[in-house]
């Protein structure tokens, strides 16, 4: 029994230091709708229409259509980075069991890193020795 727990305890740390990086990964694409907001700043501004002869004119309607899709895109990109990064969190400390298969499922949707760190978290936390480290809300052994 001790060794199932210690192999248990083990592919938990691994998961929420995984759960860590897909929320740095998701940080960082998350910040490329900058890019869509500074886009639409610059139509807002019309240094592309001062550029061009008035048939190339860009209405200022599309820069805000861009700032209003960067700024969705920040927003949501931000949301999911809190939540692995809470889901992280929550495997650490092996509270909130549902919350973290919730966010095994989401992570599936990152294709092709987060399916593999969701399925495998998926896996892991519906063993029945899993399930009972956080019934117990039993803390990480600290290792040697």
């Amino acid at each position: 029994m001790g060794e199932l727990i210690d192999r248990d305890q083990e592919h938990l740390r691994l998961l929420h230091i995984a759960f860590y990086i897909m929320a740095g990964l998701s940080a960082f694409i998350s910040l490329f709708s900058l890019v869509y907001m500074a886009m639409g700043g610059i139509f807002l501004a019309g240094a592309l229409s001062a550029m061009g002869n008035a048939a190339n004119q860009i209405p200022p309607q599309l820069g805000w259509i861009f700032i209003g899709i960067g700024a969705f895109f920040l927003f949501f990109g931000l949301t999911i980075t809190v939540l692995l990064f809470l889901a992280g969190k929550s495997l650490q400390r092996r509270h909130h069991r549902t919350f973290c298969m919730v966010m095994a499922g989401l992570c599936c949707l990152q294709i092709p890193w987060g399916t593999a760190i969701g399925i495998c978290a998926i896996n892991v936390l519906n063993r029945p020795s899993v399930r009972m480290l956080f019934e117990l809300n039993t803390p990480p052994v600290p290792s040697a």
